[in-house]
């Protein structure tokens, strides 16, 4: 029996197979995809010259080549129409590429800013640490409070003194921190 069959699949022709597969006969597609596979994917390989991208199109096309038998009437031969299929998934393919790089083009650029940014605030914020080591103890509690997004009030109520001497000290931390970066920079 199962001779038989295989016989009389090999016998079929590749549009009485297209047709059988459209009304849902797994068998007739098995078949009928065992005929053209080797030829499919070597068509494939020459539309996009990397055999990683050829089994990828080639297995996009047999995902969804069930469906589109649905629309295969026989005017063609099945190869004709099947090189047409092929043809347009590697048109969607490429036009998907493209869409893709379009929209990830700068995100490298804007990436590479983006860590650029980080290091250099990193940097800054180390910076202010070690210079703040050298403020006297009331202008560092002061400025690490105001820092720290406390308002002068809130600064004045936590430390103790009015809120224009909260003021005062940031001015001065403000000051000194100037003139140590002042001397950094013409060392």
């Amino acid at each position: 029996m199962l001779r038989q069959t295989t016989v009389m699949r090999m016998t079929t022709s590749d549009e009485d197979l297209a047709t059988a597969a459209a009304d849902g006969d797994g068998q007739a597609f098995a078949s009928l995809l065992a005929r053209h596979y080797d030829r499919l994917f070597a068509f494939c390989f020459r539309l996009t010259d990397m055999r990683s991208d050829a089994e990828d199109l080639c297995q996009d096309i047999c995902l969804v080549l069930p469906a589109k038998l649905a629309s295969y009437q026989g005017r063609a031969k099945v190869t004709t129409w099947l090189y047409r299929v092929a043809v347009n998934a590697a048109h969607d393919r490429r036009r998907k590429r493209a869409t893709y790089a379009k929209a990830t083009t700068g995100w490298g650029d804007w990436e590479t800013a983006r860590q650029a940014e980080i290091l250099d605030t990193a940097q800054q914020l180390d910076w202010l640490t070690h210079a703040m080591r050298s403020l006297n103890d009331d202008l560092r509690c002061t400025l690490a409070l105001v820092l720290d997004d406390m308002t002068h009030a809130d600064a004045a109520q936590v430390l103790g003194v009015s809120e224009g001497t909260i003021s005062w000290r940031v001015s001065e931390a403000k000051k000194a921190l100037r003139h140590i970066k002042q001397s950094e920079d013409t060392e």
